[in-house]
């Protein structure tokens, strides 16, 4: 039977990844993967978590199972940070997922449950698991422009023309504030068009948000989201909490249906609870208890916020300095946009022999479209990168 599987390309992140840990070099900078690096190079844990998860010990009794939605402070407190008090908590049924990709395959899973004929209409850029989950599990989908690399921002243009294909009952797939992986967010004016169109049109809004706090603020960075979901009668949210909270291995998220009623909202929550059942059962329960430990608690929240918005400040200064360098060392403005762009990610720009001679050349690893994890430059490392990029430029 085995012998069936056929050989797959190597993720081209993770692959990344493992040239670098083979790369001897000292110098050598990791762009690659994206989670939050201090100025050693290292992803720290939160002192919020450490703390929380001190709590937990102390308090936490029994190993026993939550309900198959997860743990009912950790989804309360999930859905006020989202959506604030945007909708009534009667209308959102919320359940718990390993991690937000977890929360994608729910609700994936969801749209093939209840409408197989349905369309996803993806960014084009967007994460390579939002197509390759939507195939694997036999979605219809299609694609939108999104990016222009010309300006190195959203071709709102582009994007609107595109959707205009849609039909009643597909599903547009939007990226919330800094999770497009080229760096480029949609504006507020953008957000009230696409909540004009798809109440016009009947489609249902879908948004993928994993970086809330990275851009300019808790509230504001959920700011669009919770204005298109006070509006529209349904819609679709995946959330994580490995960015915000440094939680990437214990795998902490959450699915959100924004129903029309309360009364569909009950019958919305026992299904979602299903396919929890019939997927994993029950989500990963450590990181989630120690996520409702830290918002439930003033003073943990307190210092959490203070530690994100440090987080922040970080990849913002980052930015700046940056793209000042690039500026010095290429003697052009072509990458200011970096200081403009908010959350981990830019899009450079690079052709592709220009990143492939950045990693063999000068050991910058750069995902091949020239994608860079802006927090990998903490600690003064925009300065080497900014060399290396003028001299591939350079020739």
């Amino acid at each position: 039977m085995l012998e069936r599987f056929q050989p797959v390309p190597p993720d081209p992140i993770l692959g990344l990844g493992q040239l670098y840990a083979a790369d001897p070099r000292d110098d050598k900078i990791d762009l690659g993967v994206g989670v939050f690096k201090d100025a050693a190079g290292n992803t720290p844990i939160m002192t919020a978590v450490r703390k929380a998860e001190v709590v937990l010990h102390d308090q936490q009794t029994t190993k026993a199972y939550k309900g198959l939605a997860g743990d009912e402070a950790f989804r309360d407190e999930m859905r006020q940070l989202v959506l604030g008090d945007a909708v009534p908590a009667d209308r959102v049924a919320t359940i718990q997922t390993p991690g937000g990709t977890g929360a994608i395959r729910q609700l994936y899973e969801t749209l093939k449950m209840i409408n197989i004929d349905a369309t996803l209409w993806v960014s084009d850029p967007t994460w390579p698991s939002h197509v390759g989950m939507a195939k694997h599990m036999g979605l219809k989908l299609a694609k939108y422009r999104y990016f222009d690399a010309a300006t190195s921002n959203v071709d709102t243009a582009a994007m609107m023309e595109d959707i205009q294909a849609m039909q009643p009952g597909d599903v547009l797939l939007l990226h919330g504030c800094c999770h497009n992986p080229t760096g480029a967010n949609l504006g507020s004016d953008d957000w009230q068009a696409l909540t004009d169109f798809v109440l016009e049109k009947n489609v249902t809004p879908f948004v993928d948000i994993a970086y809330q706090g990275f851009g300019d603020g808790l509230a504001e960075d959920a700011a669009n989201l919770r204005m298109m979901a006070a509006r529209v009668p349904e819609m679709l949210i995946a959330a994580s909490c490995s960015k915000n909270f440094g939680l990437y291995r214990d795998r902490v998220g959450c699915a959100m249906a924004v129903c029309s009623s309360a009364e569909q909202h009950a019958v919305v929550s026992r299904n979602l609870a299903v396919l929890n059942r019939l997927n994993y059962s029950f989500a990963p329960d450590h990181g989630a208890a120690c996520v409702a430990i830290i918002l439930g608690d003033t003073a943990l929240r307190a210092e959490w916020e203070s530690e994100l918005n440090d987080m922040r400040a970080t990849m913002m200064t980052i930015r700046q300095d940056l793209a000042d360098a690039l500026r010095r060392q290429c003697n052009s403005d072509r990458f200011d946009f970096i200081a403009e762009h908010r959350g981990m990610f830019s899009r450079l720009g690079l052709a592709t022999p220009e990143v492939e001679a950045l990693r063999t050349d000068h050991g910058m690893y750069v995902v091949g479209d020239s994608r860079i994890n802006i927090a990998g430059l903490s600690g003064g490392r925009y300065e080497p990168f900014a060399n290396a990029v003028a001299a591939v430029l350079a020739g």
